[in-house]
């Protein structure tokens, strides 16, 4: 019924790779938006993100992520004195971990493979934003670290 020959397998094998770069950047995205939350905000330490690349463990991981990233930046804000709640995209978040694993039924995984791929990006540019409002402004003097 379907073919599988070499020209299939090497387009397979420079596939792989591109879909790997996006999601290498997502984590990445992760970990710097952890990182720059105290430690006492925290709701899971920045290297555990990359769990998200162990296959089918990552089903579950990724719902994981969302609700310990979102509670660190909503910590985060807090602690830095921000007003009203602070919305971290978890519902869009949330939706895109629900989407990935709708994506994987037959037939259905076609029509919701789009929603899940608008929904990542959108969750993605809200993490890089609230990460970048992170950081100190620029000329601002940064706190040295203790000198051990």
């Amino acid at each position: 019924m379907f073919h599988f020959g070499p020209l299939q397998f090497l387009l397979y094998l420079a596939l792989v790779p591109l879909a790997l770069i996006p999601s290498i950047f997502y984590a990445l995205t992760l970990h710097r938006a952890l990182a720059r939350c105290a430690p006492e905000s925290r709701a899971m330490e920045p290297g555990m993100v990359w769990l998200m690349f162990i296959p089918l463990f990552n089903l579950f991981w990724n719902f994981v992520v969302v609700n310990r990233v979102s509670d660190s930046l909503e910590r985060e804000f807090h602690r830095r004195g921000a007003a009203g709640p602070v919305d971290t995209g978890r519902s869009v978040g949330i939706a895109t971990c629900a989407l990935i694993c709708v994506s994987l039924i037959p037939l259905l995984g076609i029509l919701t493979s789009f929603i899940a791929l608008v929904c990542w990006i959108l969750y993605w540019a809200k993490v890089a934003n609230l990460s970048g409002q992170l950081l100190p402004p620029l000329g601002s003097a940064q706190p040295s670290a203790p000198v051990a």
